[in-house]
């Protein structure tokens, strides 16, 4: 007598997810979602950007009447609009740090190199998604400071129009600078490694060089300052150049090659270094 053996179904074997750069991407977003240090970061660029702007305006039309001749005819009403420029450049160039150094410091990146054993689209995807998030913020942190401070000076009859020479490039241009900072920043992070030490680099070369450079004298300003990496890049957020500096997308272009080569020295010894 025959028996029939039954022999039970095999699970079907489903093929290795494909590691995709947008894949990378995707994860890496989901990462910068989950960290508060991410949000708090944006929030207090966002309302460094608007509010600085806003308040200096309002400050002005206050005291305008008292203000002599020169404040008048030296007055910028870009430049007044975008005061928030520099308190945002530190917020995002933190997060830029943060954004890299803080997966060193929990040791989380062993994992993230271990599931992208070529490391280098993790640097992509990082550059990536902190270039989105910051651009989109900046643009309309910038745009509404503008907005906003240009309808309080225009009561002084001293605003300036969107359409105005130069005005939509510096006002586009602010939110361009201050993406580059973030990779920049992010540059930095992974060079260094160190949450404290990739901060501490990043002010010193945006605060404490520039500072210096103005205390050794006027030659050595005239001859050093124009070309330092955020100066250069700050000449875009500009419709009246000082003198001494870089026209705006001269600036902005040393800027970017600075920001590529901290990028690309990240990507070399990200390479040979352990994690």
């Amino acid at each position: 007598m025959n028996t029939l053996t039954h022999t039970p179904p095999q699970p079907t074997k489903r093929p290795p997810t494909r590691l995709t750069q947008a894949r990378i991407a995707r994860s890496e977003w989901t990462k910068f979602r989950s960290l508060r240090s991410s949000s708090f970061a944006l929030l207090a660029a966002l309302l460094m950007l608007v509010a600085f702007g806003i308040i200096a305006s309002a400050a002005t039309v206050h005291d305008w009447a008292s203000m002599s001749a020169k404040d008048h005819a030296g007055f910028d009403p870009l430049l007044t609009s975008l005061r928030g420029v520099d308190g945002a450049q530190l917020a995002l160039g933190v997060l830029g740090v943060l954004w890299i150094t803080g997966e060193y410091g929990t040791g989380l990146i062993r994992s993230t190199f271990a599931a992208v054993p070529r490391r280098l689209p993790v640097l992509w995807a990082k550059a990536a998604v902190l270039a989105s998030v910051t651009f989109s913020l900046a643009l309309a942190g910038a745009l509404t400071a503008f907005l906003v401070s240009q309808s309080i000076l225009h009561s002084k009859h001293i605003s300036i129009a969107f359409t105005d020479p130069g005005v939509t490039r510096a006002v586009i241009g602010a939110a361009l600078y201050l993406t580059l900072l973030g990779l920049f920043s992010l540059g930095l992070g992974a060079v260094i490694r160190n949450t404290a030490g990739g901060i501490a680099a990043l002010v010193s070369i945006v605060f404490v060089i520039p500072a210096l450079i103005n205390v050794l004298g006027a030659s050595w300003k005239n001859a050093v300052y124009p070309y330092l990496p955020t100066d250069a890049g700050a000449a875009i957020t500009s419709i009246h150049p000082q003198a001494n500096t870089l026209a705006p997308w001269t600036g902005f272009g040393l800027f970017l090659g600075y920001t590529a080569a901290l990028l690309a020295l990240a990507a070399i010894l990200l390479r040979r270094r352990d994690a």
